[in-house]
């Protein structure tokens, strides 16, 4: 039965229901294996967003069902993720202390808001919207963030307390001058839990070394009496589902939160899109950005009613996922019912898991978030977008706990570089290389000219931020050029032409007639010359008199009202 497009679009899964027995399996197989890494890492997640380990276990319920029914992407894992688990610690801890009803209150509300906001954005078809966090800003704050989430971890690997206020560094300090107090039996299950994931992942990357890690410890932990020791351990879970509710919901909550869930919807959305595009050019499955970010919305909307907080798509799980064999979204399925059996039956088996091993497990995570040389290839490719990643990953350090404001900083330097170069796009004076083709003279002076043509190329749309420079560029030529009868300008370049843009050609063209100077124009796109016929401006030009093809049309032309026939230049002989 072929269904209709409609109705693909709208429900993704069935696109991949009913499967063949053998895709089952594959999707079994993968996903009850994301599950032995999502288990324990979901529970560490939730500690670094400030919450109770067991609603990591909440988040990796719903969302992860909702994710792969509603998304594009057959393989995106979705769930808790590091860097929306810290925004989230960092954006609720200005309203509430950590770990707190009101604290988990706000946390759900969150999850709400970055759904409502993914889902608005995917409704209206408005995934371009992400782009505005350009990839050295996202480069700058991940990296960042991975540094944060590190240290943050300290305190519990080396079993002390660690105070929350306005000021990351100052607390990471107070934590540093406790180091004479040190619990090492803490120390030394978070040190051989790290070095075991780490020597499992590069000498058996098959097995799940989180889980292993896990395991191994709660029981040493168990055997040796490690709470009695003095060491802080997960305790009891509450066993059971979470009760379906409505998050608490009121006007101040929701202007205090709108900003960060802002931030949070398009950081957690890039995430998963990069994941789910680069996995999509692996299979050659079809992804939609738009019906993504629904997946996405979806998967917070309908998690907050399950006691959520916000969750995206996980790089780590996603790779695990499809490296397993996974064929559909089955396989996150299976992981959320392999989730549910651990709520309901298998809590009590986490209680002795030491605090320190948790902590283990999230730098684990996010040792591979720290790419130090995506800065410095940022840099290497152009200038401005190294100092957008540069300064948006000083700025995210700088202004910890608040991560929101460093990527934001980022975002609007990163918005300003590019108007900047909008308004002072490239130009170029043009003389004739020994191929025929005209070539920049800053690049090569020594190109023959004709002093009685200026040939000028500009090299972006010309619009209301540019026209002032695109004026000035050409009235300087001419300043600089008095023998010069006529101006070619170059016109491939040019995308677009708004009224700003028009006005000032006009005034051009209008500022030469009468003068000894003609204006001749060159490989002017559709959508220009559209704007050139519906203002007037075409026939004002002169028409197909002035306006040409290519330009080597529009210097025969120009030679030929010359008079010249052999003496020709800006032509190759």
């Amino acid at each position: 039965m072929v269904l209709p497009a409609s109705m693909r679009k709208m429900l993704p899964f069935l696109g991949w229901f009913p499967m063949r027995g053998v895709d089952v399996r594959a999707d079994l197989v993968a996903g009850i294996t994301v599950a032995m890494v999502l288990i324990p890492q979901s529970m560490a997640y939730a500690q670094l967003a400030g919450l109770p380990p067991h609603y990591g276990l909440y988040a990796s319920f719903l969302p992860v069902v909702i994710g792969a029914l509603f998304g594009s992407s057959r393989q995106l894992a979705t769930g808790p993720v590091a860097v929306v688990s810290l925004l989230t610690a960092s954006t609720l801890v200005a309203y509430a202390e950590v770990r707190t009803p009101q604290f988990v209150e706000l946390a759900i509300l969150l999850t709400l808001m970055v759904g409502m906001v993914q889902l608005l954005l995917g409704v209206l078809k408005l995934g371009v919207v992400v782009n505005f966090l350009s990839h050295p800003v996202i480069v700058g704050f991940t990296n960042a963030a991975a540094i944060i989430i590190g240290l943050s971890q300290i305190s519990k690997t080396i079993g002390v307390p660690m105070g929350r206020s306005e000021m990351f560094v100052k607390d990471i300090w107070n934590v540093l001058l406790q180091i004479p107090h040190t619990h090492l039996p803490s120390l030394l299950f978070g040190v051989v839990a790290f070095t075991l994931m780490w020597q499992l992942k590069r000498r058996r990357p098959a097995l799940p070394n989180v889980l292993i890690a896990v395991a191994l410890a709660t029981l040493v932990s168990w055997a040796i009496d490690f709470k009695g020791m003095g060491g802080a351990v997960v305790g009891a879970i509450p066993p059971g589902l979470p009760v379906l509710s409505l998050p608490a919901v009121t006007g101040e909550r929701l202007l205090l939160l709108l900003p960060s869930a802002l931030v949070i919807s398009l950081v957690g959305f890039m995430e998963a899109v990069s994941i789910a595009k680069a996995m999509a050019a692996q299979t050659r499955n079809r992804l939609d950005p738009n019906q993504e970010l629904i997946g996405q919305g979806l998967a917070n909307i309908l998690g907050s009613l399950g006691q959520s907080y916000p969750t995206s798509g996980s790089f780590s799980r996603s790779a695990v996922n499809l490296n397993a064999g996974a064929r559909s979204g089955l396989s996150s399925i299976i992981t959320a019912v392999t989730v549910l059996i651990t709520l309901m039956f298998l809590t009590p088996l986490l209680y002795y898991l030491p605090q320190s091993v948790l902590a283990a497990v999230i730098m684990m995570a996010v040792v591979g978030l720290i790419h130090f040389r995506a800065i410095r290839h940022a840099w290497d490719a152009n200038r401005h977008d190294g100092i957008a990643a540069l300064v948006t990953f000083a700025s995210t350090l700088a202004f910890a706990p608040h991560l929101d404001h460093g990527i934001l900083l980022g975002a609007a330097l990163s918005l300003f570089f590019y108007l900047f170069r909008s308004m002072r796009p490239r130009v170029a004076l043009l003389g004739r290389y020994p191929d025929g083709t005209l070539r920049d003279l800053k690049v090569h002076p020594h190109l023959p000219t004709d002093e009685r043509i200026i040939v000028i190329r500009f090299d972006g749309q010309l619009f209301f931020a540019n026209v002032s420079y695109f004026e000035d560029t050409v009235l300087a030529a001419i300043a600089s050029n008095p023998k010069a009868s006529y101006i070619l300008v170059v016109g491939d370049g040019i995308n677009q032409l708004d009224a700003s843009g028009e006005e000032v050609l006009h005034h051009l063209v209008e500022r030469f007639h009468g003068t000894n100077l003609t204006i001749v124009f060159s490989g002017l796109k559709k959508q220009v010359l559209d704007v050139m016929r519906n203002t007037g401006l075409f026939d004002l030009t002169g028409g197909e008199a002035n306006i040409f093809a290519t330009t080597n049309s529009a210097l025969d032309h120009i030679y030929d009202r010359l008079g010249e026939s052999q003496n020709r230049p800006l032509l190759p002989a």
